[in-house]
């Protein structure tokens, strides 16, 4: 599928690897629509990649069906329905099932994080893709690409991380019967696994930190870099071949226990 002139949904988009891959979009001749909690951050990366309307930033809060439906209606508005969407908003958490003071870890947290990377993914992605199927097919056949966002704690889920691992190993797991639904309509899905990347949320984390976190990555030995994780957003766009698949995106890296 051709990029250029597509128009394109992006969650997370204010910050980190969404905001990348929003850029990168943007690069590439889409119309981007950024979705972010943080709507002001999204208005102010639209208007960094946006030129003559190409880029709208709009509130969105991906569990809210309501949220949604407003967001999207807001993105069709400025650039026509969409045929690409890139599930890229989650949260990240760390707390053990039984705490240092033996209190059971809330069922209120792991609900959340579930509820935000997991839920919130197939809530996008079920109002999206309801718009996307009821578009005129490309000459290819295709309507539509779905990108979601995993991550390696999907296969190697360190301890702290039950809810994020959850989380993400859901989403792993819808990426294949997502696929095989939607194969009628001509709408691939496929989901990344990214692991240690450079994101701001690492950056704010010590150097000496950042660097031994890098060191455990086999090659290249450094943090991955967003903008390889937007490349690999549009190359899965671009490959028709590339459905149903999840991606490990993190120089061989399997995560230790701890």
């Amino acid at each position: 599928m051709n990029i250029h002139g597509l128009a394109a949904l992006v969650t997370g988009g204010a910050s980190g690897l969404g905001a990348q891959t929003a850029r990168e979009l943007a690069k590439r001749g889409a119309k981007v629509a950024v979705l972010d909690r943080n709507g002001a951050g999204a208005q102010a990366l639209a208007a960094e990649i946006g030129a003559n309307g190409q880029a709208i930033g709009i509130e969105c809060d991906i569990t809210s069906t309501v949220s949604v439906l407003a967001a999207l209606a807001a993105a069709r508005a400025a650039h026509g329905p969409a045929r690409l969407l890139m599930n890229v908003a989650g949260i990240g958490t760390a707390k053990r099932l039984i705490g240092k003071d033996g209190t059971p870890m809330p069922l209120e947290d792991f609900e959340r994080v579930v509820r935000i990377n997991l839920v919130g993914t197939f809530n996008m992605t079920r109002l999206a893709v309801a718009e996307m199927v009821k578009l005129e097919p490309l000459e290819d056949g295709e309507r539509g690409v779905v990108v979601n966002t995993a991550s390696v704690a999907a296969f190697d889920g360190q301890v702290g991380q039950e809810a994020y691992a959850a989380s993400k190993g859901g989403v792993v797991a819808l990426t294949l019967p997502l696929a095989r639904d939607l194969a009628q309509f001509g709408v691939r899905v496929c989901t990344i696994a990214p692991g240690l990347f450079l994101t701001p949320l690492m950056a704010e984390l010590p150097l000496p930190v950042q660097e031994s976190l890098a060191a455990s990555i086999p090659f290249p030995k450094r943090l991955g870099k967003p903008e390889e994780f937007a490349h690999l957003c549009a190359a899965i766009v671009e490959n028709m071949s590339l459905n149903g698949e999840v991606i490990r995106l993190d120089g061989a890296l399997r995560m230790a226990p701890r």
